[in-house]
């Protein structure tokens, strides 16, 4: 199955290239991956000091030198060899827009980065890919055991536009044989005293009514013998919330998705979808975008 041809890999020249390249060896199989992009963008090409020490015969300019190690690393974690592969190092002011660039030049249909751990990293590259992205992304932890998940947690709002996040959860557990776990947080409003109810006795009327849209959402799946998960808003972040209930659930991935069309580029995910996006560093992720969703963006950028 076919699901991501072209994808393309964000490297940093850390050692969290020769991770994020070993654990998406794990997924290019399933991915049905045929073409990959390894990318390195920088402000500035000029090749760190405590990198020449670990290569020292490299004499050509900055972008060749480091697509050689590039091409050393990828070697090292034995990429297979039946892949296409395109290694290239970029120069620019805003790194965030000259990668976001080649992605849309180089019409992929995934993204994959790395988030860091212990390693040294702000994560701003990924958060701000995850975010802006013209594709899907695939956020792989530093830290996190490589293996194929078997447990996928699915955030659902019973949205119109949940349903394509949904059908592609069912797509990936399906093809991995693995358990799709559906999961809502409900709220109860602020206005629950004046019906002359206790909290308790409202929270359980809104988990009911979740249940039954719910039930209505997932009649229109592959699966509607799923249960989901209702949680309960705690009133801290959503993405925090949904981040430990992932761990109390022993989840090994998350799938997201953008909210649709939107006009500004900087509402392309919903609220919390970024908020777990900024807070979690230990469960892998997908973001799952339809392409061409953020055209309109990128149209903009190639202006600028």
């Amino acid at each position: 199955m076919k699901i991501f041809p072209k994808i393309m890999i964000g490297l940093d020249l850390t050692e969290m290239d020769e991770i994020l390249i070993q654990k998406t060896n794990i997924f290019l199989k399933f991915l049905g991956v045929e073409k990959c992009y390894f990318v390195h963008v920088a402000k500035n090409l000029a090749i760190p000091d405590d990198i020449l020490s670990q290569y020292p015969d490299l004499l050509a300019p900055g972008d060749e030198s480091i697509e050689a190690i590039m091409e050393e690393k990828i070697k090292r974690q034995k990429f297979p060899e039946n892949i296409e592969i395109e290694i290239f190092a970029e120069e620019g002011s805003h790194p965030l827009e000259t990668f976001l660039r080649w992605a849309k030049i180089k019409d992929v249909d995934l993204i994959v980065m790395g988030r860091k751990e212990s390693l040294v990293g702000s994560g701003a590259l990924a958060n701000g890919v995850a975010k802006k992205a013209p594709c899907s992304i695939m956020l792989l932890q530093e830290k996190r055991p490589p293996g194929i998940p078997k447990r996928i947690m699915v955030p659902t709002d019973f949205s119109k536009h949940n349903h394509m996040i949904y059908e592609f959860g069912e797509r990936i557990a399906d093809e991995l044989k693995a358990e799709l776990i559906p999961v809502h947080i409900f709220h109860v409003p602020a206005g629950y005293s004046k019906t002359g109810k206790s909290f308790e006795e409202f929270s359980e009327i809104m988990r009911l009514n979740a249940e039954k849209d719910f039930k209505k959402f997932v009649s229109k799946h592959d699966h509607p013998e799923l249960k989901c998960e209702f949680i309960l808003d705690s009133g801290e972040s959503s993405g925090k919330q949904l981040l430990e209930e992932a761990h109390k659930m022993d989840v090994d991935m998350i799938i997201l998705g953008s909210r649709g069309r939107t006009k500004s580029a900087a509402i392309l995910l919903g609220s919390t979808a970024e908020k777990l996006i900024e807070v979690n560093n230990s469960l892998p992720m997908i973001i799952f975008k339809k392409k061409g969703e953020t055209m309109g963006f990128f149209d903009a950028l190639f202006r600028i």
